[in-house]
């Protein structure tokens, strides 16, 4: 039982007008998913991905009304995503520049040239050249030209007071390894841990901090809620069996019509989801016109009136 690597990265916004622009405008992003928080149906849930909405390239947002994220430890605190090339970073580097967008200089990190940057609301960000490795789907809708534009998750961030526990769970429950260290890029004082899923590559990493010098976080807008991680649909009941045998509280199994989950807190307290691959976004939208319409999952179907009705609109201008 493996992990094939990252299957979505959940994220907070208090502002999903602006969100919905950077994220398909600034970004370049496909929103293939236009629906709500099945927990909280008064809240956009929005899927931005590539072209095909595949499977490891979901960023995702609740829109929640709520403050900015107090930063801190016990929290996810970078999300990657991936790019082709040191040209593309180039590339990247400029055009975040030219629109006023908070951004660093390219920069080696863990022996990947890598941009960071923030969006509007805080959230923290980094563009990864993935050595180009992997399929990739550009949107021919795109405003960024399709050899630059974004080809899915890259490895994500975490933040933990102490890396045992941690590990413990990552390596013993989740089957992840430890693959190697590098010093924290912007914390002298910290070490990142790799932890490699699958294949491994950029596509399938967790890198861990260790901080015990900081503070718990507040999660708000700008942060993290969750990240998920990616499982074939035929070992997502072993998933499921395994947690119970080792005793993991967890959510039991959640139905999310596009794909199946199952949440739990590893030690410290950061969410983290296993989902399905399938059965994917195009099972009840046509794949060229994803995104387009706000679209319920069956169980929702019945209030679909009420709930759109508190929904704000969301305009491409």
């Amino acid at each position: 039982m493996q992990f094939t690597g990252l299957h979505h990265v959940t994220a907070i916004s208090a502002r999903i007008q602006a969100n919905y622009q950077f994220y398909t405008q600034t970004l370049g992003m496909r929103l293939v998913k236009r629906s709500v928080n099945q927990d909280d149906v008064s809240a956009y849930h929005l899927f931005y991905a590539d072209a095909k909405g595949s499977p490891g390239t979901d960023l995702t947002f609740f829109d929640w009304p709520v403050p900015p994220e107090q930063r801190g430890g016990r929290s996810i605190t970078r999300t990657s995503l991936r790019v082709a090339g040191a040209e593309a970073i180039t590339w990247w580097w400029q055009h975040l520049r030219h629109l006023g967008v908070k951004v660093g200089e390219p920069a080696e990190s863990d022996s990947r040239l890598t941009l960071a940057f923030e969006d509007g609301e805080g959230q923290r960000l980094a563009l990864v050249d993935d050595g180009e490795v992997g399929s990739a789907y550009p949107w021919e809708r795109s405003p960024v030209p399709a050899a630059y534009q974004i080809r899915g998750l890259g490895p994500v961030m975490l933040s933990v007071p102490d890396l045992a526990p941690t590990d413990a769970v990552l390596t013993n429950a989740l089957n992840m390894r430890l693959v190697r260290d590098y010093a924290h890029p912007d914390d002298a004082r910290s070490t990142v841990h790799v932890y490699a899923m699958g294949d491994g590559g950029p596509a399938a990493e967790l890198h861990l901090a260790v901080q015990p010098h900081l503070p718990p976080a507040h999660q708000g807008a700008g942060g993290v809620h969750h990240l998920a991680l990616r499982t074939p649909d035929d070992a997502y009941d072993a998933w499921a069996q395994r947690l119970r045998a080792l005793r993991i509280p967890n959510s039991g199994k959640v139905d999310r019509y596009w794909f199946r989950s199952l949440y739990f807190h590893i030690p410290g307290g950061i969410l983290f989801e296993i989902a399905s691959d399938g059965p994917g976004f195009a099972v009840d939208e046509d794949e060229a016109t994803l995104g387009e319409k706000i679209v319920l999952a069956p169980f929702l179907e019945p209030q679909r009136e009420a709930i759109v009705a508190k929904l704000k609109p969301l305009n491409d201008a």
